[in-house]
């Protein structure tokens, strides 16, 4: 069996650690040939292949990034070209002409939502769930959020002595376009004195009641954002006005506009730190290395056994098999009663 293998969306902490665990274990349980796709979508779209054998994969466990390459072309989003071929179509021309029997898809909501409409039109595709933002549904963890929650805990306790050294407060904007999970688990680990999540939109006059309320008993306060957090006001919002071919606009600025306000209405010396990608970067941890392994072993498994359609997934420690149709109906949102057990810690 000839499988073809693309890693779609943002660069995850663990995707190598996935490619290696497919092509091996295709390899040496199941006889398969692997062709990589570069670039996400991209490559299937314009026919781009690279060698993906076991050679190719050794040593890539511990690596950042992805040796397959990522981008985020939407298929849905191409129009049809001079022959009226759809990117659906083209899609599904290359893959016939490059012997291809089925397809793994490696990726968050935008990449899965591609897999699921290949679906709908014939294309034997098994999806494999990947975003450092642990929103996607009916799976219970992704990996690469372990290991952006690490590095911006470990920027939390850093940033801790800095403010209190300069007694200002110290606003840490983290990755998490609509989910605060990232911010949530990272700001509860490294002891920030508010967090702030795109579920809940924030008052800023009740932001700067808790950085003065921490400044007057005892330390300067550090507030951790989520990048898609925003406040209640929608006139006091950042933002950007550019959109990616998935319709998502870029994000970015909550942490500076949250440090000038906080300077003008508590008079205290405030800056803002973003982490921006070096969240997506750098060696994966234990625990996500070991979760995409157990991802790829079981995607290659589903796809031996004609299980297209459906996406692996950690339920409790077992990983099973569910409809891609599920993964991307509907996001993963922090709850409100986690949010309110951070609450408690505040001030």
């Amino acid at each position: 069996m000839r499988v073809g293998v693309l890693t779609g969306g943002g660069d995850c902490p663990g995707l190598n650690a996935v490619i290696r665990a497919i092509v091996r274990t295709g390899v040496f349980d199941h006889g398969c040939e692997f062709v990589g796709f570069k670039d996400g979508w991209r490559g299937p779209l314009e026919g781009d292949t690279q060698p993906l054998d076991v050679p190719a994969v050794r040593g890539i466990l511990p690596r950042g990034g992805t040796v397959l390459g990522s981008s985020r072309t939407n298929p849905l989003a191409e129009a049809a070209s001079k022959d009226g071929v759809s990117g659906l179509d083209r899609i599904r021309e290359n893959l016939a002409a490059l012997g291809v029997d089925a397809l793994i898809a490696i990726g968050g909501e935008d990449t899965l939502g591609v897999a699921w409409r290949l679906c709908q039109a014939g294309v034997p595709v098994v999806g494999v769930p990947k975003t450092i933002d642990n929103d996607l549904g009916a799976t219970d963890y992704t990996f690469g959020f372990d290991t952006a929650v690490n590095i911006a805990m470990e920027a939390i306790d850093r940033l801790h002595t800095t403010a209190e050294s300069h007694h200002r407060a110290l606003i840490v904007e983290v990755m998490g376009r609509n989910a605060g999970w990232i911010a949530l688990h990272a700001g509860l680990a490294g002891g920030a004195n508010v967090i702030l999540i795109p579920e809940r939109p924030f008052d800023i006059e009740e932001v700067c009641d808790y950085v003065q309320h921490r400044f007057e008993t005892r330390y300067a306060p550090i507030v951790v954002v989520a990048e898609g957090a925003h406040p209640k006001t929608a006139g006091e919002a950042a933002g950007d006005a550019r959109v990616d071919s998935f319709g998502h606009a870029r994000l970015g600025g909550v942490g500076q506009m949250l440090a000038e306000e906080i300077e003008k209405r508590t008079g205290k010396e405030a800056r803002a730190t973003v982490l921006g990608h070096t969240q997506r970067g750098g060696t994966p941890t234990a625990f996500d290395r070991v979760l995409a392994t157990r991802f790829g072993v079981h995607a290659i498994r589903a796809v031996m056994d004609g299980a297209f359609g459906t996406m692996v997934a950690l339920h409790g420690t077992g990983i099973v098999r569910v409809p891609i149709a599920e993964a991307v109906r509907q996001l993963k949102l922090v709850p409100p009663e986690l949010y309110a057990e951070a609450e408690v810690f505040f001030g």
